[in-house]
């Protein structure tokens, strides 16, 4: 039992030094190489300003007042019968799944958080729900990657579909996660008598009540609490990307592209794609612009950056972690969930792009122009966003009635 505090106390300085000496040596590598630290930082700033910023804020406010007036609440109500069987979380788990189909990452994130801390799910659902709902966006799969990065359109449908079809089953893999920590069993779920539209609106009511901020009040604070988490996101797409450039200036880089060579040997893809992989550990967008550039196939092209919007980079788990973490979130399960959907994404897509590619040119969204300066980039990709949501909305209440409704007329005609 002696020996048990001396092993904390040593991992402890050993993690303590190691921190010290990396940030030690980035501070150092930073003043030896001003102008590549100065433009990747600028080159950051842009990414959040002209693409992060207007696309994310204006739905961190939403969510937010969504909540206060207690919609989401009722939506959790009518979702429960699709949510609660398949994956395992409250029926509120929907629109995490939602906002995060329709606007990326991380918005799951800051919802889960929410939701954890105001007691609407157990800490293991909040780690099933973060699991599955981190996912990136159709606009960037469509438009930034297939038609920005590949010239090729058609190739939209595979990523996006192979995305969430992956997201899904990674989803379901989980609903078994912490089942000896579950606080709801089926067993014991309790048919309400109640029609589910009245218990919906009963519930929205009753969380208004127990929110009980005037409306502005309400607006004020969203708005407040969204900026916050926007600044945080902006700093760590900054720091990540002067991080990345250092690394790859000093040389570290050339290690990551030998591990990854060799893993890539093994499993029968081109050894060009190497590169891609190490970039693409740390951030997605330039993960993503390496595959599509390397000289190789286009079918291990495609997969490979499959693969890493799947991951999602580091510099998204970093804006993950300082979101969850003030919710007593376990991060763990949520990096072995995006290596599972990173695995899961790349054979479905390279699947997808067998025999089944010529379906899926059938499924397309309209393509936003690259123009990111334009005024009218914001405001479209707000507008796409928006109707997505939307439709993912009512395509999950669907679902969820129906599943409902079945249940009902099946234990009707069992009395």
């Amino acid at each position: 039992m002696s020996t048990l505090p001396k092993e904390k106390q040593y991992h402890s300085k050993i993690i303590t030094y190691s921190i010290a000496s990396f940030t030690l040596f980035l501070t150092i590598a930073m003043i030896q190489y001003p102008k590549e630290t100065f433009d990747s930082a600028i080159i950051g700033l842009n990414l959040w300003w002209n693409v992060v910023f207007p696309s994310l804020l204006p739905f961190f406010i939403l969510s937010e007042i969504l909540m206060g007036i207690g919609v989401v609440h009722a939506l959790g109500i009518l979702l429960e019968p699709l949510m609660r069987p398949i994956f395992n979380v409250p029926g509120i788990g929907a629109f995490a799944l939602s906002m995060g189909l329709a606007s990326g990452y991380p918005m799951d994130a800051v919802i889960t958080c929410k939701f954890r801390k105001d007691n609407l799910c157990s800490k293991v659902e909040a780690e099933r729900l973060l699991a599955f709902t981190n996912t990136a966006d159709p606009l960037f799969m469509f438009g930034a990657v297939a038609v920005g990065m590949f010239a090729l359109p058609e190739l939209g449908a595979t990523l996006a579909i192979a995305h969430y079809l992956a997201s899904l089953l990674v989803g379901l893999i989980y609903r078994f996660y912490g089942r000896n920590r579950d606080q709801y069993s089926l067993d014991n779920e309790i048919i309400e008598s109640k029609n589910i539209f009245i218990r919906a609106f009963q519930e929205l009511y009753k969380s208004r009540k127990k929110d009980n901020r005037s409306f502005s009040a309400l607006l004020g604070d969203s708005i407040k609490s969204s900026m916050n988490t926007i600044l945080l996101i902006g700093g760590f797409i900054i720091v990540f990307s002067v991080f990345l450039r250092i690394l790859s200036t000093v040389g570290v880089t050339t290690y990551l592209d030998s591990f990854f060579s060799l893993l890539l040997d093994v499993i029968g893809i081109s050894t060009n794609l190497a590169q891609s992989l190490s970039v693409g550990l740390f951030e997605i967008d330039l993960g993503t612009l390496a595959a599509s550039q390397a000289i190789a196939p286009l079918n291990d092209k495609v997969a490979i950056a499959s693969a890493i919007i799947a991951w999602s980079g580091l510099c998204v788990h970093g804006q993950v972690a300082s979101i969850v973490i003030e919710a007593g979130i376990n991060m763990m399960p949520y990096m072995l969930a995006r290596l599972l959907h990173s695995l899961l994404a790349a054979i479905l897509t390279l699947l997808f792009l067998g025999p089944w590619q010529s379906v899926m040119h059938l499924f397309t969204l309209p393509v936003m122009t690259n123009d990111t300066s334009s005024i009218f980039f914001c405001f479209n990709r707000l507008a796409q966003t928006f109707n997505q949501l939307i439709l993912v909305l009512f395509i999950l209440l669907s679902i969820s009635l129906i599943i409902h409704l079945t249940k009902k007329i099946y234990l009707y005609t069992k009395r």
